[in-house]
């Protein structure tokens, strides 16, 4: 993904200020399904449409933030619940 390892060191969820740090080949992979099968929903409930190159995901597992041409994308209303997969990989 590229982030500075310091970055990663300090970002955190807005919501539960939970660390975060990079999605894995196999996470990404369940949250690009559930995007083209068209099930997947941000925290506005605004269906995901955009396939994720890369993601953060909290130390738990349960919320992912997008990442935007190596930019983050830390906030709370755009941010997706892992919750709404049948499966996601820890």
């Amino acid at each position: 993904m590229g982030l500075d390892k310091r970055l990663l060191e300090i970002l955190c969820c807005p919501t539960t200020k939970q660390p975060v740090g990079p999605a894995s080949g196999a996470q990404l992979a369940a949250l690009n399904a559930a995007i083209a099968h068209g099930t997947l929903l941000d925290a506005e409930g605004t269906r995901v449409t955009e396939p994720y190159a890369a993601a953060l995901v909290t130390r738990d597992g349960r919320t992912v933030f997008r990442v935007d041409d190596g930019i983050p994308v830390m906030l709370a209303d755009q941010a997706v619940s892992t919750a709404q997969l049948s499966y996601f990989p820890s």
